[in-house]
């Protein structure tokens, strides 16, 4: 599912009908702007946010130079992407580092907002960036909790520290004493949640947090929650003085109220967000590709830098070769397959390319046809992949019985590989993309 899909759709819409238009009355971005209005509180973000944020963009929108402008309704799309970028907290906030050695992360949170999981995976993601993380159980009261880190802990890659039933405060401290001594450089905390705040969870946390002074304390909400997820990010930050927050199921049917509001009302940068259920399914929070996002602009940058985690440099070389000389093979085809699973969902994908979100928002992605098509060709042998020109009606016969496929699907999948090396043969010629695009 495309990010704050629902939002997104509205907003496409009430722009769509302003940039039919050549100039704009200030009586017409009156009336966009309440449409904007409604949208941002169906979404379920907060009211006063709402109330600020449309008094801002009104006003700069109905100033000399917008309305007087070549493309006014392109002015105020624009000034709608930088109010909506600053609501969110302008530029990415990244984590602080100790400078003396642990960097102590307490991550709190109610019970059921995923915390434990994302100790895991914040775990993992400062692995990856050279870290030497120890994930630290302090929640001793929620049945299998230390079990579960355990677990989460193991697929990150991580030691986790745990004394059992012991006062967490206590464990805590025995946590970054172990640290020092194993020269692990960042101790993640996992503390204690409950089904909804109370006085008791809040002071356990005060205590843990006087007797570490932790560099970071991060609190994880629910994204879907809209505004229970502000209510609680106020609460935590009240009793706590959190440094950020960490959203979690923004990929789930996310209506877009707490990742609109939570920084307006708290003052507190969200710094991550959890976007898939796997252990690598985080990502900084960068408000920026945000609201390009939500406006169906894409986000080329984070486009850009899952494909680099997905493809190595030495496979990209290997199809930059392939396209220039022609020889993509189904071996690369099939390559290619594998490396788009490792992106992600392919409607988040194709979210992120600028232009396509919203040409492509009801065309129905397969997923199933990407299997079927990859049993296709392992179905085939390594000459056959490497020649696809071989494949006479009978080797057709053979793959689809092998691949528990149709002979039409064969086909299908044979005509889309020539259409692809077309396509190639068009980007390498003297035309380059505009031959592609013709």
């Amino acid at each position: 599912m495309a990010l704050f899909s629902g939002l997104s759709e509205r907003l496409s819409h009430i722009f769509s009908k302003i940039t039919k238009r050549g100039k704009l009355t200030e009586l017409e971005i009156k009336e966009a702007m309440r449409e904007v209005r409604i949208a941002l509180l169906e979404a379920d973000v907060n009211y006063v946010v709402v109330k600020n944020f449309i008094k801002n963009v009104s006003e700069k929108a109905v100033g000399e130079e917008v309305l007087k402008s070549l493309t006014p309704a392109q002015q105020v799309i624009k000034i709608v992407n930088e109010e909506l970028t600053a609501l969110m907290g302008s530029t990415n906030s990244k984590l602080a580092v100790s400078s003396k050695p642990p960097t102590i992360i307490m991550m709190c949170g109610l019970q059921g907002a995923g915390k434990t999981t994302m100790c895991a995976k914040l775990g993992y993601y400062l692995k990856k960036s050279g870290k030497k993380p120890l994930l630290v159980a302090c929640d001793i009261y929620r049945p299998a909790a230390i079990d579960q880190l355990k677990v989460v802990g193991k697929q990150a890659g991580c030691e986790v520290f745990e004394k059992g039933m012991q006062n967490p405060v206590k464990t805590a401290k025995q946590a970054v004493d172990h640290a020092l001594k194993q020269n692990l450089d960042t101790v993640i905390i996992d503390t204690a949640g409950r089904l909804h705040i109370n006085e008791e969870l809040m002071k356990e946390l005060a205590d843990i947090k006087k007797e570490l002074n932790p560099t970071e304390i991060l609190l994880v909400v629910d994204s879907m929650t809209g505004q229970d997820a502000v209510t609680v990010a106020q609460t935590f930050n009240e009793r706590l003085d959190i440094t950020g927050v960490i959203l979690t199921k923004l990929d789930g049917d996310t209506r877009g109220g707490a990742a609109l509001s939570i920084k307006a009302i708290t003052n507190k940068p969200i710094k991550f967000s959890g976007i898939g259920e796997k252990i690598g399914d985080l990502e900084p929070f960068y408000p920026d590709r945000i609201a390009n996002r939500i406006l169906g602009m894409g986000d080329v940058l984070t486009l850009i830098e899952k494909a680099q985690e997905a493809v190595s440099e030495e496979e990209a070389k290997k199809l930059e070769k392939a396209f220039k000389e022609n020889s993509f093979t189904f071996e690369d085809y099939l390559a290619q397959i594998e490396n788009m699973k490792k992106m992600g969902n392919l409607k988040d994908v194709i979210s992120m390319i600028p232009g396509l979100s919203s040409k492509l928002k009801n065309v129905d992605i397969d997923e199933n046809q990407i299997k079927r098509n990859k049993a296709i060709i392992q179905s085939m042998t390594p000459k056959e992949r490497r020649n696809p020109e071989l494949i006479k009606s009978s080797q057709r016969k053979r793959i689809a019985e092998g691949s528990g496929t149709t002979i039409q699907d064969v086909n299908t999948l044979l005509r889309q590989f020539e259409q692809t090396k077309e396509m190639m043969k068009m980007m390498k010629n003297k035309k380059g993309i505009r031959g592609l695009l013709g």
